[in-house]
């Protein structure tokens, strides 16, 4: 479909990391487990520890999972841009090469108990 507009349009990003007042915004998703339909989204200072991360805000949001309990962070699989990836957990999350907008995947061998497919 043709737009005609009456002068140029000049898109403006409203979610640069400028716009965060010196935090920035991390993905995370826990694979195979269907109650969270999204990937969850933090705000977080870039200075944030990775171990933070996990232990704080990832933690509680993953509680309502019945496999939540049983979920052990040492023996968790990551990806990062869809790669494999081991975090350093007493880095921060820049140091981690974690920026603005980038997503963590999480896998959880043998809890995968809300999963349409193993």
């Amino acid at each position: 479909m043709t737009v005609a507009a009456i002068r140029e349009y000049i898109g403006v990003p409203r979610d640069s990391v400028e716009n965060f007042g010196g935090k920035q915004i991390v993905y995370a998703s826990w694979d195979r487990h269907l109650l969270f339909a999204a990937p969850f989204l933090l705000c977080l200072p870039p200075e944030t520890r990775f171990r933070d991360l996990v232990e704080g805000p990832l933690t509680a949001l993953v509680q309502a999972d019945p496999d939540a309990a049983a979920l052990d962070w040492t023996k968790v699989e990551w990806l990062k841009d869809n790669q494999p990836w081991t975090p350093d957990f007493d880095a921060s999350l820049a140091a981690n090469g974690i920026g603005h907008k980038d997503q963590l995947r999480f896998r959880t061998a043998g809890l995968n108990s809300l999963s349409a497919a193993a």
